[in-house]
């Protein structure tokens, strides 16, 4: 008995390999996929995607033939197909065993056109098999640009918005040169494309975001699009002079902004009005003996902030210097770190520190930082390091700070400072501490070139309306 029934069983499923096995020729024969459209983000012509992918999946117990997957447009198309590791446009013949899938990987190279503004293209994946047939559509934004490889600007030059620039590989601004940049420019960085400044940058954007003049990575799809170190970041170096930015927004770089030696005049080395500067993995902003005057600046979610070694000469007026864990990046440093020293060759040297902080903000979440100021000094040179009226998070502000009408630990209740990256927004809602807590300075605009109130301005980069 026993062994009849092993029989029966053993014949079962050696008839059921066999019908795995058999090819599948029914029309009724179904097929899924795990897309039906795949879309990419603003491609810059002549450079190529990234590249996304799909499964054409056998829903059924016995394996089917397709016999063909191939792009409509063929060999014109701007779109690349491979399936199974055999390149397009035109793959046939393509098996997949019962409850299996295939994969089929797309990417593109979007060609230029006279086009200012972005430019959508489309294409489609057919996909036959048993008579029957089923698309998979394509699109994909193009952007013309202006592009810049190991560039040395040696004059003086003018960058104006008409086309976005894409610079890959170092580019230096000349000693005694200057790069002028008008409103509404939007500069796309390569991952091995600092900014080195040996000149003058000089940035003139304007209050619309339109008109503001952008900095950052040139990937531009997701999730990439919001990763920091993106790209270097901006080299202010010894011997440059004479940088001026407004209303610029600086994003996703290693260090935003890095900025060496004195200014060499009474002037600052480098003035920032109305400026972003976020999701920097390093340091926002960092100053080794230099001189920086920063007014109605943001400075947000960086992994250092801001830091300003070896000494120098700077003033912040009306600024917003915050940190929030997310999802790239935890909250470790303080926000603002100070120090008179620098240690070069195991040997700690010092120079004159001069810096002043008005009617600014320096704030973070959570309690993984118990001093989001910090100053160390190191030497017996000059020192002078003051905050007036304010809002800062501390428990100890030390003995090298002074302080005057600083509020202590007051949340500043940002509008908004939870879920994406993108999503933060540190302007204050009713109610804040910040509002009409300031002194009047002479800055008749805030970030958002909205007027403030001359009596009693806001603390902090935005003014509320």
């Amino acid at each position: 008995m026993w062994r009849y029934l092993f029989s029966i069983v053993l014949i079962t499923i050696i008839m059921a390999s066999c019908s795995k096995d058999n090819l599948l020729t029914s029309e009724d024969a179904s097929l899924g996929t795990t897309a039906d459209t795949l879309h990419f983000d603003t491609v810059f012509t002549n450079t190529g995607s990234i590249t996304q992918r799909f499964r054409i999946i056998n829903t059924n117990d016995q394996k089917i033939r397709l016999s063909s997957v191939s792009l409509s447009g063929g060999n014109n198309s701007v779109f690349r197909i491979n399936v199974n590791g055999e390149a397009g446009p035109l793959v046939t013949d393509i098996e997949i065993a019962a409850n299996d899938s295939a994969q089929v990987f797309v990417n593109t190279t979007v060609p230029p056109n006279t086009a200012n503004l972005p430019f959508i293209i489309r294409d489609s994946i057919l996909i036959e098999w048993n008579g029957n047939k089923r698309w998979v559509q394509l699109d994909a934004w193009g952007q013309n640009a202006r592009y810049i490889r190991n560039g040395n600007i040696n004059m003086n030059t003018e960058w104006n918005n008409e086309l976005p620039y894409v610079i890959i590989g170092p580019m230096t601004i000349a000693k005694n040169v200057r790069l002028h940049i008008t409103k509404g420019t939007h500069i796309y960085m390569h991952s091995d494309a600092p900014i080195l400044v040996d000149g003058s940058l000089v940035v003139d954007g304007d209050t619309a975001m339109a008109d503001r003049v952008v900095f950052k990575g040139d990937r531009l799809d997701d999730p990439y699009r919001d990763f920091p170190a993106g790209w270097p970041g901006i080299y202010f170096r010894n011997s440059s002079k004479a940088n001026r930015l407004d209303y610029a927004i600086i994003q996703n770089a290693y260090q935003g902004m890095v900025v060496e030696g004195p200014s060499g005049s009474a002037t600052s080395k480098l003035v920032l009005n109305q400026c972003i500067i976020d999701n920097a993995w390093d340091a926002g902003l960092l100053a080794v003996n230099s001189s920086i005057e920063a007014n109605n600046c943001l400075i947000s979610n960086c992994g250092k902030s801001v830091q300003l070694i070896y000494g120098g000469n700077y003033l912040f007026r009306h600024c917003t210097i915050a940190a929030y864990s997310n999802s790239w990046m935890l909250h470790k440093d303080p926000v603002l770190f100070l120090s008179d020293g620098i240690r070069i060759n195991n040997t700690v040297q010092t120079a004159p520190m001069q810096a002043r902080f008005i009617n600014s903000i320096f704030w973070s979440d959570g309690g993984t930082v118990e001093n989001e100021v910090v100053a160390v000094k190191e030497g017996t040179a000059s020192w002078q390091v003051s905050f007036h009226d304010g809002i800062w998070k501390m428990k100890n502000p030390g003995e090298h700070i002074s302080a005057v009408n600083m509020q202590l630990n007051a949340d500043p209740l940002f509008e908004s400072t939870a879920g994406a990256v993108t999503s933060y927004n540190f302007r204050l809602k009713s109610g804040s501490p910040a509002i009409d807590k300031g002194q009047p300075v002479s800055l008749p605009t805030d970030l958002d070139g909205r007027p403030r109130n001359n009596g009693l301005p806001d603390i902090g980069a935005f003014e509320k309306q």
